[in-house]
């Protein structure tokens, strides 16, 4: 990517989604980009089982608009936990948001000392994989300012 694509109008930061490295799904990350893309945003899908080093790399690449975190088998939250310690080693990615969500725990959902301690770590939101977590993604989606322009 050149230099002049990552500076783009703001509107037109993309979001970056990505599995936990140790998460092999793919249709929650379709799913993510589809309703992404439904509320305006436009989207660097990662795919799944992504490693820091090519989130960070992608997030210096792109300076996106929100960075989503997802897991659907369970070890969201270890995984989680390593992810955003490792962003927020690039004082330059202080500004990105970064949200979690899907199955965090792989006894069933994370309680809140588990979303609080990942809200302490750096992720600025926590979802569970409940339709009350899919509809506070979809709020806070509704929330962001930046909207793709194209």
């Amino acid at each position: 990517m050149s230099p002049s694509s990552t500076t783009t109008a703001p509107g037109a930061r993309p979001v970056l989604v990505a599995g936990g490295i140790s998460d092999s799904h793919t249709w929650n990350l379709v799913y993510l980009q589809l309703l992404l893309e439904e509320h305006g945003f436009r989207v660097v899908n990662l795919g799944p089982c992504v490693p820091e080093e090519l989130l960070i790399a992608e997030a210096l690449a792109h300076r996106p608009a929100l960075i989503v975190v997802s897991s659907v088998n369970g070890h969201g939250y270890h995984d989680g936990m390593r992810t955003v310690t490792r962003l927020g080693e690039h004082p330059e990615l202080a500004d990105v948001p970064a949200v979690i969500g899907g199955k965090l725990g792989i006894a069933g959902p994370c309680g809140d000392e588990e979303a609080d301690a990942l809200r302490a770590a750096g992720y600025d939101a926590v979802f569970d994989d409940s339709a009350e977590g899919v509809a506070a993604f979809r709020r806070m989606l509704d929330g962001l300012p930046q909207r793709a322009l194209v």
